[in-house]
């Protein structure tokens, strides 16, 4: 069980590069960040990874109409076909080169991706199995540059597609006699939009220049009609009769006759019997920049059922037009960083954007003009994380000298702290939990409220210094702080702020900083080949000197703080007892750490792998392993006790990154060098340079670079259900899974499922739970508790071996987490904690990952049902006030009524004593 991690979730970056889509229902923005996938449910505010990865970076993703499957392509034209209902992959196929776009017809059954100057349309994938899931069914040939965008009519009957040549091309999908292709010009820059007006074949088209292009039709839908069968031909061979109908396909659809198309103008073909082929007009013509303030479009999107135009500038302002007249609804900038990708959602409320410079993504709401989402990674390399004490949140710290909380549960970033000016080094969470503290290479450490969410305290030193490593003791009032430049150790008090002691002694820089989970003992690593051990109570003195064979890189104590891991640069990770100043033994993990081979590298990767070590440490929650990172793609556990690697999880397989592979692509090397580092695309600002001597973290000076793939950071889970590594792709977070593994406990011939539920039918509740917990399978154990009468709870509780009761609290507190039978968990918990309480807390070092697990799952249920409650308490004071204002409003006007019935009486009254009068004088004149 200790090591069924895998991984559940990418946190610290929102968007990388491609287009951004939503679900079928426009609740979920689906996102590409890497070579990953991720979904954000904008209802429920939260994120979710898929489990699927492709081999470089995603360009673009293809939605089907009713949302179940997606179509993700990478950068080299590799496709992934993925369920978004079983989170699988279904079907790998490559297309062999960049692909721009990729889109469905509306019914479903086509899809059409643009290669190059081409234009492919496949049969979209159906519900049953099938070999070959990707099946050619027509190439359309017309533009003469690369296609940038698709876009069909709501029939499926035709589709447009804009290429980098300045021309927009018309296909029919089916063979119309009346509409085999058609080229549209207009345009004196590339194609960034073309769509089709709702049930229309009248066009759109939006060019990078700003311009927009209004194409009438001369030809509803309806008035296309399927072309005659020609002359019968002769019956083909068998396994010929697929190829000549592809062959017939492209001849007929697309080349059609010589002299049909002459720039962007088709020529009617007149023939007997047949009516004219379909012909556009261009009805108007209209540009976005008139006020001179002239910046590239680089994204358009349309809503149909809205007729509303959404475009996106390089300076990251957007406008929304109405069409076809081109009003201005609103404009609006959102960034100060090129739009790269924008999206509409079905109802044509929510608008999202996609800015691949700051790595943001946000959801507009343009009728209300406020945000539904707005979340931003960090746009440089994150160097550190922290968790919380109850594993419910996770600072990060990042070269753009931003410290970023997240939560664990929604995966989002609810705070950014900005007073940073240069690189975060280390961030740390206090005892309480409630305040976050970061060093930075500005030369300050800060002391964030995450209650207020404020800087509280701002802490420096006598002279300026970078800070490149951080501890909090565990009171949380001693802050320490270790400079790179100075070879010094700064305390300041957490409640003056002032400066308390400067350590010196280390002769070199101070690269690592931890503080004795149970003593006042600060152990700093460094440099200067030494670890050493600082007594704050006896006038800060050194306690020990622990002599290191290389320079100190990391250094951590155990969570019982009886042992203490050092990272060393020569790939060493060494155990000591502090008490004893001894070492207890080493690992040798060089050889783990597999380094790759980057492209400007002259040597192999097994010659640099000679000079790389881990640069993180961290302990598992039960202190018996330990995790190691480093300059890899590798993170390694081993185990303490015996010394020996366990498990290596490989956190990235994108080929997108630099030293992912150990041996250079040969394909790619010539007599003038590897094509790798040649500066292919100037002209389009995406090439490659080649990077300065020694520049790690990217260099700033070239057009593209490709990030070294490595780890900076790692940290256990205070639960102990979860580890998170700060990665190069991210912050990534690897949760214990349970159903992989089948791991039983005191197993014997008669511990199976029938006797267990045979236990169950005699009601002999307690047999059955230690039963249960014996076979350790999850279902048969929660289906075991579950059927435990309420009133039975603490009888049992009572009755239970003291070796399972921690092991009962450990899986209610994962059962809280996600159960619907939260009073029923609760007493359980309850019942276990007042009746073994003592023995718990004699205990308690060894069982407070569970005790913290079991406070995580209270904490997020009480803040749910908190702001439940606050909201069906509002609503219910404002159903009272609104039926106390429509009491009165029908008192008044039944009040109103009340008198018109008054005079409506008297009026009558007055009409029958004057009918009377006139009746008896009619009487009398009668008489």
């Amino acid at each position: 069980m200790k090591f069924a991690y895998r991984f559940s979730n990418l946190l610290g970056a929102v968007y990388r590069q491609g287009n951004l889509s939503f679900s079928k229902d426009g609740n979920a923005v689906i996102s590409p960040v890497g070579n990953r996938i991720s979904v954000f449910d904008l209802k429920n505010n939260t994120s979710e990874t898929l489990p699927i990865s492709t081999v470089k970076n995603i360009t673009c993703v293809g939605l089907s109409p009713d949302g179940n499957i997606a179509i993700v392509v990478d950068e080299d034209g590799a496709a992934v076909l993925v369920s978004l209902i079983t989170r699988a992959v279904l079907h790998h196929f490559h297309f062999h080169k960049p692909v721009s776009s990729v889109r469905f017809s509306p019914d479903g059954r086509k899809f059409v991706v643009t290669k190059e100057n081409v234009a492919l349309m496949y049969h979209a994938p159906g519900k049953q199995r099938e070999f070959n899931a990707f099946v050619l069914d027509k190439s359309y040939y017309g533009p003469y540059d690369e296609t940038t965008c698709i876009d069909w009519t709501d029939d499926s009957k035709c589709f447009v597609v804009g290429s980098k040549d300045m021309s927009t091309w018309v296909f029919g999908a089916e063979r119309w006699a009346n509409l085999i292709y058609y080229s549209l010009g207009g345009h004196k820059d590339v194609i960034m939009g073309c769509f089709f007006e709702k049930d229309s074949l009248d066009l759109y088209t939006v060019s990078q220049d700003g311009t927009l292009c209004v194409w009438e039709s001369d030809t509803e839908l309806d008035g296309l009609v399927l072309a005659k069968n020609r002359d019968k031909p002769k019956p083909p061979k068998k396994g010929e009769e697929e190829e000549e109908e592809e062959d017939d396909d492209e001849e007929d659809k697309v080349e059609g006759e010589e002299g049909e198309v002459i720039r962007g103008k088709a020529q009617p073909q007149k023939e007997k019997g047949e009516r004219k082929n379909v012909r556009y007009k261009q009805r108007s013509k209209h540009f976005f920049n008139k006020e001179g303030d002239f910046n590239n479009l680089t994204a358009a999107t349309y809503h149909k059922q809205t007729h509303i135009l959404v475009t996106g500038f390089a300076s990251g302002i957007f406008h929304l037009h109405e069409l076809p007249e081109f009003n201005l609804i609103h404009s609006l900038s959102i960034s100060d960083q090129r739009i790269a990708s924008v999206s509409i959602n079905s109802s044509g409320d929510w608008i999202s954007f996609g800015c691949s410079g700051m790595g943001q993504l946000l959801v507009w709401e343009w009728q209300s003009e406020s945000y539904v989402f707005k979340q931003q990674g960090h746009f440089n390399n994150m160097s550190s994380l922290a968790y919380s004490p109850d594993g419910q949140y996770i600072a990060t710290g990042g070269d753009d000298g931003k410290v970023k909380v997240w939560n664990t549960n929604s995966g989002l970033c609810f705070v950014t702290f900005t007073e940073h000016t240069s690189s975060v080094t280390k961030v740390t969470f206090t005892s309480s939990g409630f305040v976050i503290v970061s060093a930075s290479l500005d030369g300050t450490v800060r002391a964030y409220d995450l209650h207020r969410y404020r800087n509280f305290r701002t802490f420096t030193s006598p002279r300026p210094a970078q800070f490149s490593s951080l501890a909090v003791d565990v009171s949380g009032e001693l802050v320490s702080a270790g400079a790179q430049d100075s070879f010094e150790i700064f305390l300041w008090s957490m409640q003056t702020g002032r400066l308390l002691e400067v350590l010196g002694g280390h002769e070199g820089p101070v690269s690592s900083l931890c503080f004795s989970p149970v003593q006042s003992i600060l152990a700093s690593a460094s440099w200067d080949r030494t670890v050493r051990l600082w007594d704050m109570l006896d006038s800060w003195q050194v306690k020990e000197t622990l002599p290191l064979t290389s320079d100190g890189l990391a250094v951590t104590y155990r969570p019982d703080g009886q042992e203490l891991a050092v990272a060393t640069l020569n790939g060493e990770v060494s155990f000591w007892n502090p008490q004893t100043a001894t070492q207890t033994g080493s690992v040798s993990g060089r050889h783990d750490l597999e380094m790759g081979r980057k492209e400007t590298d002259k040597i192999t990767a097994k010659q640099s792998a000679k000079g790389k070590s881990f640069t993180s440490l961290c302990y598992a929650a039960d202190g018996e392993s330990v995790l190691a990172g480093g300059q890899s793609k590798f993170v390694c556990i081993y185990n303490v006790k015996e010394q020996m690697l366990m498990k290596k999880f490989e956190i990235s397989c994108n080929l997108s990154f630099d030293a992912m592979e150990e041996f250079l692509d040969r394909r790619k090397m010539t007599e003038f060098g590897s094509l790798a580092l040649v500066d292919e695309g100037a002209g389009d600002g995406d090439g490659v340079n080649i990077s300065l001597p020694g520049v790690r973290k990217g260099d700033m000076s070239s057009r593209h670079f490709k990030p070294e793939i490595r780890v900076s950071s790692l940290r256990f889970s205070p639960t102990g259900r979860s580890w998170a590594a700060t990665t190069t792709e991210g912050l990534l977070v690897y949760s214990l899974d349970g159903s992989l593994v089948f791991d039983p406990y005191d197993l014997d011939m008669d511990v199976t499922p029938a006797s267990i539920r045979k236990q169950l039918r005699l009601q002999e509740w307690t047999p059955a739970i230690v039963l249960a917990f014996r076979l350790n399978e999850k279902a048969l154990k929660q289906e075991v508790l579950e059927k435990v009468p309420y009133e039975q709870i603490p009888v049992v509780c009572s009755s239970l071996p003291d070796i399972y009761v921690e092991k009962l609290l450990g899986f209610v507190a994962a059962s809280l987490e996600n159960s619907g039978h939260l009073q029923f968990y609760m007493t359980w918990a309850q019942s276990l904690l007042m009746q073994h309480g003592q023995k718990l807390k004699n205990r308690s070092g060894a069982i407070l990952p569970t005790l913290q697990a079991l406070q995580k799952s209270i904490q997020r249920h009480f803040d749910n049902l908190s702001k439940l409650c606050d909201f069906n308490m509002y609503n219910i004071r404002y159903a009272e006030a609104l039926s106390k204002q429509r009491g009165v409003k029908r008192a008044a006007e039944e009040g109103v009524v009340g008198e018109e019935e008054e005079e409506e009486e008297e009026e009558e009254e007055e009409m029958s004593e004057e009918m009377s009068v006139a009746s008896v004088e009619d009487a009398d004149l009668m008489l």
